[in-house]
C-alpha cells in the first residue's frame, strides 16, 4: 500500500528565493503547455510533448527533465478534469459551473506543486537533507525536519516523484512510500459505524465519538474571522493569516482520533469495519441557508479515508454499504418508516416499539448489511489471508 510522508524543508533565504523561482517558472510553463492542449485537444502526453517541447527548451528556464515533468502534470490536470466531468461533480451537461470549466484551458497558480523524480531530486535521510534541481542551479544540502519513523519511510520505502509544496510561508516535501500491508483476513462479524455532524461516528456497539469539541471549535473560529475581517487593519490581517487552516488542522486531528479507535476496536475484536457509501451527499441532500456551512464542513471523505489506510496497514477489511434508509429502518423488526425517526437523536419505532439512540440503531443496520454487501462483492474485495 502506499502512504504520503510529509517533511518540512529548511531553506536559507538564498535557497527559498530559488525554490519559489522554480515553481513560478514551471507553473508558468504549465499555463502555456495548458493552452496548447485546450487549443489543439491534443491530451496525451507523447502528442503534448511532440508539440511543446522545443518550444519549452528554448524559451522557458526549465530544463529536459522538468519540461517533462511538468508536460506530465498539465496532462494529469485534464484527466482529473476529465473524470470528474464524467462523475457529474461539475453538475450535468449544460449548468453553468460545467460549461465554465470547459470553456478555457486549466489554470495553475504561480505557487502550485511541482513533482520531481529521481533525476531532479536526491535525499540524504540520514544527514536529513535534501539535493534539488532549481533555475538557480542545483542546490544542496537544504535541511528538513521529520519524524524518526518518516526518515525510516523515505530511506527505505520512497518510490516515484516527490512534490515540492509551499504553503503558508513554509516548504514541505511529499513523497510516496510503498510498504507491505498485512493480508486482510476474513472477518467473521462486523463493526458498524454511521457517519454524521452532530456526532462524527457512533458503533454499532454503542460508542458514540461526538462532534461537539469540532462544532464548538468551527463556531469560535467564524466568530474570531469575522470580527479581525470586520476590522480591516494590517495586524486584523496578519492575524488572520496566522489562523489560516486552524480549523482545517484541528478537524483532521479530529478525524485521526476517530479512525484510530474505530480500527483499534475493529482489530482487538477480529472484526470488519462496515461504513456508509457517503458518494455524492452534498448533491443529493438539500439543507437549509443556516445548516449550509456544517454540511460543507462535515470532513466524512477524509474519515473515510484515514479509516480505509490504517485498517489496510492493520490487515482489517473495511466494506462500504447503501446508506438508504439506515435512519428509519428498525434494527429489531426491519420495519421501515419516515416517522421511525422522531428527531436527530431519537428513533422508535412504530411497529414493534423498539427505542433506542437513533445514530446506534443506524449502525447497527450497518452492521447487518455488511455481510451481505461482502458475500455479493459489491466493493472492491482486497486478497484475503
Amino acid at each position: 500500500m502506499k502512504i504520503v510522508v510529509r517533511v518540512k524543508l529548511e531553506p536559507s533565504a538564498y535557497q527559498a528565493d530559488a525554490l519559489a523561482a522554480t515553481l513560478r517558472a514551471c507553473n508558468r510553463a504549465a499555463n502555456r503547455i495548458s493552452e496548447v492542449a485546450f487549443a489543439t485537444g491534443e491530451k496525451r502526453r507523447v502528442g503534448l510533448h511532440h508539440r511543446v517541447y522545443r518550444d519549452m527548451k528554448d524559451t522557458s528556464d526549465l530544463s529536459a527533465q522538468p519540461i517533462v515533468l511538468t508536460i506530465k502534470k498539465v496532462c494529469d490536470a485534464y484527466a482529473t478534469l476529465k473524470a470528474n466531468i464524467r462523475a457529474g461533480n461539475l453538475g450535468p451537461k449544460g449548468s453553468k459551473r460545467r460549461n465554465k470549466a470547459e470553456s478555457k484551458p486549466v489554470v495553475f497558480r504561480e505557487d502550485a506543486a511541482q513533482a520531481f523524480d529521481d533525476r531532479c531530486l536526491s535525499w540524504q535521510p540520514d544527514a536529513r537533507t535534501v539535493s534539488i534541481w532549481t533555475t538557480a542551479g542545483r542546490l544542496k544540502g537544504i535541511g528538513f525536519v521529520c519524524s524518526e519513523a518518516a526518515a525510516k519511510l523515505i530511506a527505505d520505502r520512497r518510490q516515484g516523484e516527490s512534490d515540492l509544496v509551499f504553503r503558508d510561508g513554509s516548504w514541505y516535501l511529499f513523497a510516496t512510500c510503498d510498504i507491505p500491508a498485512p493480508p486482510v483476513a476474513e472477518p467473521t462479524d462486523w463493526l458498524g459505524v454511521d457517519l454524521g455532524i452532530v456526532n462524527i461516528a457512533t458503533t454499532s456497539d454503542g460508542q458514540v465519538l461526538s462532534g461537539r469539541r469540532l462544532e464548538r471549535h468551527r463556531k469560535r473560529m467564524r466568530a474570531l474571522t469575522a470580527k479581525l475581517q470586520a476590522k480591516k487593519t494590517k495586524n486584523a490581517k496578519r492575524r488572520l493569516k496566522a489562523i489560516k487552516r486552524r480549523e482545517q488542522r484541528f478537524a483532521t486531528d479530529t478525524n485521526h482520533c476517530i479512525s484510530k479507535t474505530l480500527v483499534q476496536t475493529a482489530e482487538r475484536t477480529s472484526r470488519g469495519i462496515a461504513v456508509e457509501d457517503l458518494t455524492g451527499i452534498r448533491e443529493r441532500v438539500k439543507a437549509k441557508h443556516d445548516q449550509r456551512y456544517r454540511l460543507h464542513s462535515w470532513a466524512f471523505a477524509q474519515l473515510g479515508a484515514f479509516v480505509q489506510y490504517k485498517a489496510e496497514r492493520a490487515g482489517v477489511a473495511v466494506v462500504h454499504v447503501d446508506p438508504r434508509n439506515t435512519s428509519r429502518q428498525c434494527s429489531a423488526c426491519w420495519h421501515t418508516h419516515k416517522t421511525n425517526r422522531v428527531d436527530q437523536a431519537t428513533f422508535a419505532c412504530r411497529a414493534c416499539g423498539m427505542t433506542m439512540h437513533a445514530d446506534i440503531n443506524g449502525s447497527r443496520n450497518i452492521r447487518h448489511r455488511a455481510a451481505d454487501a461482502w458475500q455479493r462483492g459489491a466493493v472492491n474485495r482486497p486478497s484475503t489471508a
